[in-house]
């Protein structure tokens, strides 16, 4: 197969026009000029804080890729998700108990800093379980190296030797990037002090290719020599990157934008040590709730299993799948519109071709089996619903929802179950705390009564559609000039909140007297403590 690239592309190749599939198209291009019998494809994770949702997002990216490079290649793949836990802790991260614990043993491979959460042997070893356990749940099918493991074994001692042999052209390439200090001290070979456990960055005062070792000054100064292979040593990140690279031959890797001037180090540092770079693919970062990038020691942003406590695994794939190459926030307001999108994604699916089918982001996020299940209700008329409820009880919100969609029931709606828990979380979490109604003025007084009124006189059965225009009728009314403003002046005096529902599905949902009781309770102050009813 390697001698005929032609025959690695499928007789019938199906692919879209999605980001994943212009990648994999960049893929066999490369593929056709330097065959391989199997495509290797990588992700990085630095386990030197708890795992977050950006580490998440390059494994579910890089798998994306690789679904569609499968739709156009006969080619076997596999997907490694390396963990570079060998790297010396630099500092105790923000968000973990017990860091007393932690603290004595800076400087220390991961795998070699006790885990402070008591489960694990080591830190690094509790922080790989946490990844790979949801990377299970997900159901993303790879696998895991650990750095540690990949060294000690022996697996990188034939490059780490090449490295040994090129230690001057490699620090050509890095030092033109370093500061003057760090110029004099520099080596892409890191000896670990056999005394102390730490990884150190300190020169080489002799290199021995005949032995393969490596002489240094430990930190009680006495002089040391020890092999470059083994285990003994590891190498700066720059450097450590291009050899794995060379030494698993991989083809293909995502990285944040961060670390685009890294890539092209590495790049140079890969081919110095006669490999063959990867195919890169460079996307933008995750933002917290004030604008600032994402970080595993900071704790910042949302973690993996908070967004899990409020919404699918789908979602937040989704979430993963739009637009990889522009910053995006990453808290929790954005949950239910991530929610909201995939349903209709799911629901868009069982209409299109195969075409259409291969650009919608449920084909990814299910690997090409995706559910049947109408979902009659959105989250975010869920989370209304729940706001108006008066109740955290699942079984009061599926009583609205089995009226307003006959047939539907949490057996046969697993989906629309689970969203019914989700919103019961997130309304209680996020929305409540929030929530500030105020009184309406005596212009948006007529216009609520008006609108009550009317309700009042809508035939039995009227479809959201219909109702939604006389909600419209009753703001032209009363002379709103923006129609805005009169959907603000519901939600606020009767949500306690700036945005809403489409107003006709809701109260489809919710029931036309029950809104009309809603209305009045807002218009009697019930939900504004000691305001007056209406003010001017």
């Amino acid at each position: 197969m390697a001698g005929e690239p032609d025959n690695a592309l499928r007789s019938e190749p199906q692919g879209g026009e999605a980001w994943p599939f212009r990648e994999a198209k960049r893929l066999i291009e490369r593929l056709a000029k330097a065959p391989k019998d199997i495509v290797l494809f990588e992700t990085g994770y630095g386990p030197s804080g708890l795992p977050h949702i950006g580490t998440f997002g390059e494994v579910a990216r890089t798998s994306m890729v690789r679904q569609a490079f499968a739709t156009l290649s006969n080619l076997p793949t596999r997907l490694v998700a390396f963990s570079d836990d060998m790297d010396g802790l630099r500092k105790v991260p923000d968000n973990i108990p017990n860091k007393e614990l932690v603290a004595p043993h800076l400087g220390k491979p991961l795998t070699s800093v006790p885990d402070p959460f008591g489960k694990f042997p080591s830190f690094g070893e509790h922080n790989n379980a946490m990844l790979r356990s949801f990377l299970d749940g997900f159901g993303i099918q790879y696998e895991f190296r650990s750095s540690t493991e990949c060294y000690r074994a022996g697996m990188f001692d034939e490059v780490l030797l090449r490295v040994l042999a090129r230690h001057d052209d490699i620090a050509a390439i890095v030092l033109p990037t370093l500061g003057a200090e760090r110029q004099a001290t520099y080596s892409p070979i890191l000896p670990i002090s056999p005394k102390s456990g730490r990884v150190l960055q300190v020169p080489l005062i002799e290199r021995k290719l005949a032995t393969g070792t490596v002489v240094f000054k430990d930190e009680d100064g006495t002089l040391t020599e020890v092999p470059v292979t083994g285990g003994h040593c590891k190498l700066q990140w720059k450097a450590d990157w291009a050899m794995r690279w060379t030494a698993l031959k991989v083809d293909y890797e995502m990285s944040g934008k961060d670390l685009i001037d890294s890539v092209k180090l590495s790049t140079r540092i890969c081919r110095a040590l006669d490999g063959t770079p990867p195919e890169t693919f460079i996307y933008e970062l995750f933002l917290d709730d004030k604008g600032e990038k994402i970080s595993k020691s900071r704790g910042n942003g949302l973690t993996i299993e908070e967004w899990l406590s409020y919404a699918s695994p789908e979602s937040l794939a989704l979430y993963m799948f739009q637009a990889p190459q522009r910053a995006k926030r990453l808290y929790f307001d954005v949950i239910p519109k991530a929610v909201d999108e995939y349903l209709a994604f799911l629901a868009a699916y069982r209409s299109q071709g195969d075409a259409a089918q291969h650009n919608n982001p449920a084909w990814f996020i299910h690997r090409g089996t995706v559910p049947h299940e109408d979902v009659p209700v959105s989250f975010g008329m869920l989370l209304n619903l729940v706001s108006v409820c008066n109740s955290e009880d699942p079984k009061v919100v599926w009583g609205f929802i089995s009226r307003y969609a006959p047939g539907a029931n949490p057996t046969a709606n697993p989906i629309l179950n689970r969203l019914v828990d989700y919103a019961v979380r997130y309304y209680r979490d996020f929305v409540l705390p929030e929530k500030k109604f105020r009184a309406p003025t005596v212009a948006e007084r007529a216009a609520l009564e008006d609108l009550a009124a009317t309700l009042a006189t809508v035939p039995a059965g009227a479809d959201a559609e219909a109702l939604q225009n006389q909600v419209y009728e009753v703001g032209k009314r009363h002379n709103f000039e923006n129609l805005r403003d009169w959907f603000r002046t519901m939600y606020e005096v009767m949500f306690g909140q700036s945005q809403g529902p489409r107003m006709g599905s809701f109260i489809a949902l919710f029931g036309v007297n029950e809104t009309i009781a809603l209305i009045r309770q807002a218009l009697s102050g019930a939900f504004v403590s000691g305001a007056p009813a209406a003010v001017s």
